[in-house]
């Protein structure tokens, strides 16, 4: 498990562009027969993936979490952005289809991620953060019929926002908020750019309550996504490549612009889970 320390926005505005991207980027999430993690000092974050191919994968808690099980003291979130896996939890198997996901409540033992078809692996991404209490696992599918452990994302919760002439024609679904999967701190969900649109997240915004991780995919192999982070006087940016993910601090915009469309996985824990609750700032503000 990678560790990621804090960084304070007094000294960011000095740091060079490798020392950003050291500090902030992640490439190379998704490792071939890998369980790989990022742990964050920022709200206690992890993330990062499960990758199985040739085997089935355990999640362990390491010798960072100094707990008996990964999930003793924390909860999960999982969107499979590859082929079908399953993911088995104490013992029972859940079919995870391509952009189906999972919440895994705290408590939960034994993990492990394995795929249908080892020529076209599941891709599972992750998110997790400490939790006080346990609430149910479940999967999560975008569409279709509710079951028993089945939670299908509401209309409301598919948001469709922006426009081609302003070049953020977007749909957002949510996976992970109250009112729809309960969670202690994890919201969790993924926003697809149409074609013929590349700004995400703008106008743009910080929101000092919660930290936030955006994965970016769907990103054609010439192409990029520009990321912008840092307070509104003293913005910088990040050039990211398919599959790369960007840590940001509360206290830090986030939007990209790419040079095509692309989806991306966004993931926040901190104090409150009210969707909206966001500090706008006017484009004209930016600096």
């Amino acid at each position: 498990m990678e560790l990621r320390t804090a960084a304070s926005p007094r000294d960011v505005k000095h740091y060079d562009t490798a020392r950003i991207r050291e500090e902030f980027l992640v490439q190379k999430v998704f490792r071939e027969d890998e369980i790989y993690l990022v742990y964050s000092h920022i709200d206690r974050i992890i993330f990062g993936s499960a990758t199985p191919v040739s085997k089935e994968l355990k999640l362990t808690a390491g010798d960072e979490l100094r707990a008996e099980y990964f999930l003793q003291r924390r909860e999960m979130g999982v969107i499979n952005i590859g082929g079908a896996g399953v993911i088995t939890i104490d013992g029972k198997a859940y079919n995870v289809a391509h952009r189906e996901a999972m919440y895994i409540g705290m408590g939960a033992k034994d993990v492990s991620f394995k795929s249908d078809d080892a020529s076209k692996p599941a891709k599972f991404y992750i998110n997790s953060a400490p939790a006080h209490m346990t609430y149910p696992t479940v999967l999560i599918k975008p569409e279709g019929t509710p079951a028993e452990g089945v939670v299908i994302v509401k209309d409301e919760n598919k948001v469709e926002l922006g426009s081609l002439e302003t070049s953020n024609h977007r749909t957002i679904c949510k996976y992970i908020l109250p009112g729809q999967v309960e969670s202690c701190q994890l919201e969790m969900g993924m926003t697809h750019l149409e074609p013929g649109s590349v700004w995400n997240s703008m106008p743009c915004h910080t929101h000092d309550r919660r930290m936030e991780v955006y994965m970016y995919f769907e990103v054609p192999a010439d192409g990029f996504v520009t990321h912008f982070m840092g307070e509104q006087e003293e913005t910088r940016h990040i050039f990211m490549h398919n599959e790369e993910a960007v840590i940001s601090p509360s206290w830090s915009i986030h939007m990209g612009c790419g040079s095509s469309n692309y989806t991306f996985i966004w993931g926040m824990v901190g104090e409150n889970q009210d969707f909206d609750d966001m500090d706008n700032i006017a484009p004209v503000d930016l600096k």
